[in-house]
């Protein structure tokens, strides 16, 4: 099973959780960050490194003396990453989302497609979690590509987790859409909510089930428990606010160091979801600690 651990907004504690998850879970489980922006699960698993591996995308390149400047290349270019001036060609990389159209649809045979260099995996274990790390290069515009080079480790038989780049734009889309489910992380505050919502508007489209986990809670009704009712939609963890946690966070601490007794809730999580992928109902209140 892969599971998306994932947020409307950044600084909600997606790597938190994610974490705590990969080290509560018995067995062998695989932990990918794809927050390849600013990846930082490494800090909190402290994995042995045992390879680093660089990622690469498919840009076109013009070949001058074959290029007549037809215009082909620039009129099926979606995004606006190829240009053609009278017989001048020009390819701006940033914007390419290597779909490979102009190479196929120049008639002249002038385009080829090189590799770009735009990140790099870092693949390392700790104890039974594997864990595998993107990082996108300093200057490079797009993260989906690096994004999906590194959901290409999922386990095929195991659980994976997915560590999800904040948002609801094409980075957490490209992380999302092949999980089987997903946790969307929030906290009680009119911003969560509000980001929240954006992320189910957003899941749903896809088709993903998924829960709510509620970080910061503070054991009182809150805008998001009663967003949740009103939609339907399992809450299934809620982590107290706790100085212990923020203290563990600053010095690089799992959760589940500092707070055992979230060890029960943690573990329900996979289960729970694969309810929800298998359209089983979710009894209330499982799983969650307030």
């Amino acid at each position: 099973m892969k599971i998306a651990i994932a947020s409307g907004k950044g600084g909600t504690g997606k790597t938190t959780i994610s974490c705590a998850l990969a080290l509560a879970v018995p067995g062998e489980v695989t932990l990918l960050d794809c927050d390849v922006e600013e990846p930082n699960s490494h800090f909190f698993i402290q994995p042995t490194i045992e390879r680093m591996e660089k990622t690469f995308s498919l840009v076109p390149e013009v070949d001058t003396e074959k290029c007549t400047g037809c215009g082909e290349c620039a009129r099926v270019c979606q995004f606006s990453a190829i240009i053609s001036m009278g017989k001048k060609t020009m390819v701006f990389s940033e914007l390419c989302h290597s779909c490979g159209a102009c190479a196929r649809i120049c008639p002249e045979g002038a385009i080829t497609e090189v590799e770009k260099k735009t990140g790099m995996l870092t693949v390392g274990k700790k104890g039974s979690i594997r864990f595998i790390s993107g990082k996108l290069d300093v200057g490079q515009a797009m993260s989906p590509p690096v994004i999906r080079e590194t959901l290409k480790y999922a386990s095929e038989d195991g659980l994976t987790i997915v560590d999800c780049p904040p948002g609801t734009s094409c980075p957490y889309v490209t992380a999302v859409k092949g999980c089987d489910a997903a946790l969307l992380v929030t906290e009680p505050t009119p911003f969560g909510l509000h980001d929240l919502k954006l992320a189910v508007d957003t899941i749903r489209e896809l088709g993903i089930p998924f829960g709510v986990a509620v970080n910061r809670a503070n054991g009182e009704k809150n805008p998001i428990s009663e967003y949740c009712e009103a939609e339907g939609i399992p809450l299934l963890l809620q982590i107290p606010e706790d100085r212990r946690v923020a203290q563990a966070y600053s010095r690089g601490q799992a959760l589940n160091k500092v707070m055992p007794e979230l060890s029960d809730a943690l573990v329900s999580i996979p289960e729970q979801l694969q309810k929800l992928a298998e359209g089983r109902p979710v009894h209330e209140g499982q799983g969650v600690l307030v």
